[in-house]
């Protein structure tokens, strides 16, 4: 199976996903190499949760926190925070770009400065992320379980998740409603 590096691409759940934490999910991936791959959910808000609430937990100041959701990033470590964010943000050491205009950083002080008002034009928080081993994601996409879509800043960081699977697929030019849960060879 061919290795094509996944790193700044949305994969986009297909309908037929088996998995149900992941039902129309759309994720980007943060990194993809050989021992591989990490992304974040960028669709799913976190039930229950608020960014005010997140920075409370935390013990960080919260009174000048604009209302943001805190999304689900995925089934692994959920207890874990990320911050997905445009690259006008100069994080430390720890930031990782993502591509050309997404970083990720995971952070105290990226949280200080989004509550600040210092943080980054664009930001995305979530808890927990979905991982692969090496050549799962390569199988998963082989087996018709996601599609691949370019990101744009409304995918990644728009305020409508209930919007952003379909809009992804369309993205592709695809009528999501043509779309089987079955997949096949020709």
């Amino acid at each position: 199976m061919e290795t094509t590096n996944l790193t700044g691409k949305l994969l986009v759940a297909m309908p037929g996903m088996g998995d149900p934490r992941f039902e129309r999910a759309v994720l980007l991936i943060c990194t993809h190499d050989g021992e591989g791959a990490m992304g974040l959910m960028v669709n799913k808000p976190a039930p229950q949760l608020s960014f005010h609430d997140l920075l409370t937990q935390l013990q960080l100041p919260c009174e000048t926190a604009a209302p943001r959701q805190v999304h689900f990033g995925g089934p692994v470590e959920g207890q874990r925070g990320f911050v997905l964010h445009s690259r006008d943000y100069a994080g430390d050491a720890s930031t990782l770009a993502v591509d050309e205009t997404t970083a990720m950083t995971a952070t105290l002080d990226i949280l200080r400065d989004i509550a600040g008002g210092t943080g980054p034009a664009h930001a995305l928080v979530a808890l927990g992320y979905a991982g692969w081993s090496p050549g799962q994601v390569e199988g998963e996409i082989a087996a018709n379980g996601w599609l691949v879509v370019d990101p744009t800043p409304e995918l990644v960081f728009g305020a409508d998740n209930d919007a952003k699977w379909m809009a992804a697929i369309r993205a592709l030019g695809i009528d999501p409603l043509l779309l089987s849960g079955a997949g096949g060879r020709a």
